[in-house]
């Protein structure tokens, strides 16, 4: 079992000097965020694929043990729905082999979108396409989906059930793979909020479970300090 915690992004200026030293250059704001956080939820994937070169950069400026969790392609959520997406998944699985290859690939997130409802034969058929690794997790934005037959289906695969805050709805915090994926997303957390969430992920680590935590990437170093704050002492543990 291993805790992951860090933010959806890195790229912030606004985190200086709080979190990046004051004079640190953009360049360098990757290598200095991994030598604080283990593990970043990359965004920038849903709108494109990420280029070799990039992803050679990312794996060069992070240490063996940091992970990366990629956002999967609109085009398979939010275009095609998840429907006849064989193709656009093997090309971006692809993009991200090197990722994969090195060790530090994360979860791939699938977000779907809010008004796509509950269709079981759909979600079986797209989780029956996926090969074995990497990790999945799925983020449901319609209701409709948090039900018993939907989590039974991901335990089936190993998918986790991506726990995310919203103003529009309650996830459950429903485990179905051998990882939990958490995704915060308040701007601010009170002092007993932070600690019950270090309860909830110590309870999924004593159950041996991996767990993958992003706090919401803003031009406030909030969020990173957060999840400092979190890794710490859960490693301290």
């Amino acid at each position: 079992m291993a805790i992951y915690a860090g933010t959806s992004g890195w790229a912030y200026a606004g985190w200086k000097p709080d979190f990046y030293p004051a004079k640190l250059a953009s360049k360098s704001f990757l290598s200095h965020y991994a030598t604080r956080l283990n593990t970043v939820e990359v965004n920038y994937s849903f709108r494109r694929l990420v280029a070799t070169s990039t992803l050679a950069n990312w794996i060069a400026a992070t240490p063996a043990e940091f992970r990366f969790a990629v956002k999967a392609h609109q085009k398979i959520t939010h275009i095609q729905r998840l429907k006849n997406a064989e193709e656009m998944v093997r090309a971006f699985l692809s993009s991200v082999g090197p990722l994969h290859q090195a060790g530090k690939l994360g979860p791939i997130l699938f977000q779907l979108p809010p008004n796509l409802k509950c269709n079981l034969e759909l979600l079986d058929e797209f989780l029956r396409q996926l090969p074995r690794a990497p990790r999945y997790s799925f983020e449901f934005r319609h209701e409709s989906w948090f039900a018993d037959p939907v989590y039974e289906l991901l335990r089936k695969h190993n998918v986790a059930l991506c726990v995310a805050e919203s103003e529009d709805r309650t996830v459950p915090d429903e485990t179905t793979a051998d990882f939990s994926y958490y995704r915060f997303r308040q701007l601010e957390y009170s002092t007993e909020q932070r600690r019950e969430l270090r309860q909830k992920i110590s309870a999924k680590l004593t159950e041996g479970k991996d767990v993958f935590a992003y706090f919401k990437h803003e031009e406030t170093p909030q969020g990173a300090l957060y999840a400092e704050e979190l890794l710490k002492a859960l490693r301290a543990v």
